[in-house]
């Protein structure tokens, strides 16, 4: 790991990044980084969509309370937990912008949603002085992730990319969208620092029955890290895989295999 210097990870909304690279941020925090999580999708709008206020009422909550107040909340107690700086971004969720139910989220980027448009000079300013920038790779294909993954590789294309957690849990091998760069795959071992990452998780407690049902979040969590170490041939850690130029990768510690680390140090 070089020099620490500023870390930003992008995330798409409240909660992505610590389900995601919870560890390698708490990692950074540790040896002496600033990180900052920029969240993208964070507005509290006034008039719900039935789509929107569906989201809402489904996990238990009443109409009048103001969901994405108590989100933003839950991220400021995610991020302390990890030593993080949250920033929140004012623009709305994919259900405020024409996203009428589940399916369409999945379905693509509609033609008519211009919010990246609105999303790049918001955050711009926040990568200007990013020694490394972090974003996701899109799996699972939802509709905000792909608009964040795209803005960034357009604004950071020397990013390191993370695999989108709760999806790739459910499919391992899944590829990255196309939109986002990358030159090689590599681990950072989080054995230290998963049990601060799964403690800023369950920060978001409107979230954990939907995203990890009735097992939880910290086994998932767990578990994930274990066959994350055994897909790049890491036995024995806990590992969040990233995506990037190897320089990059480096700089944070990340390790690309079993088959390239010097003998004696797996």
């Amino acid at each position: 790991m070089t020099r620490p210097g500023l870390a930003v990870a992008v995330s798409p909304h409240l909660d992505d990044a610590v389900f995601s690279v919870g560890g390698t941020l708490a990692a950074l925090v540790a040896a002496g980084w600033t990180v900052r999580v920029v969240t993208c999708f964070t507005a509290t709008v006034a008039e719900l969509s039935p789509f929107a206020l569906a989201c809402q009422v489904d996990k238990g909550l009443p109409a009048e309370v103001d969901y994405m107040a108590l989100r933003r909340a839950e991220d400021d107690a995610a991020c302390a937990v990890l030593g993080a700086e949250p920033v929140h971004l004012p623009l709305p969720e994919a259900p405020h912008r024409g996203y009428s139910d589940p399916a369409a989220l999945f379905a693509g980027v509609r033609a008519d949603d211009r919010v990246a448009d609105a999303l790049r000079p918001l955050l711009r300013p926040q990568l200007a002085n990013a020694d490394v920038v972090l974003a996701p790779q899109a799996l699972g294909d939802h509709a905000d992730h792909r608009i964040v993954t795209e803005t960034v590789a357009r604004l950071a294309p020397d990013g390191l990319w993370w695999r989108d957690v709760p999806y790739v849990s459910r499919r391992l091998t899944e590829s990255a969208w196309q939109g986002a760069p990358g030159d090689v795959e590599a681990g950072v071992d989080i054995g230290c620092h998963l049990a601060a990452k799964v403690a800023a998780a369950g920060s978001y407690h409107t979230q954990l029955g939907f995203q990890f049902g009735a097992a939880g979040v910290a086994p998932l969590l767990r578990n994930l890290a274990s066959a994350e170490a055994a897909r790049l041939g890491l036995p024995g850690c806990s590992v969040e895989a990233l995506c990037g130029p190897a320089d990059r990768l480096a700089s944070i510690g990340a390790v690309s295999s079993v088959s390239t680390v010097p003998a004696g140090t797996t």
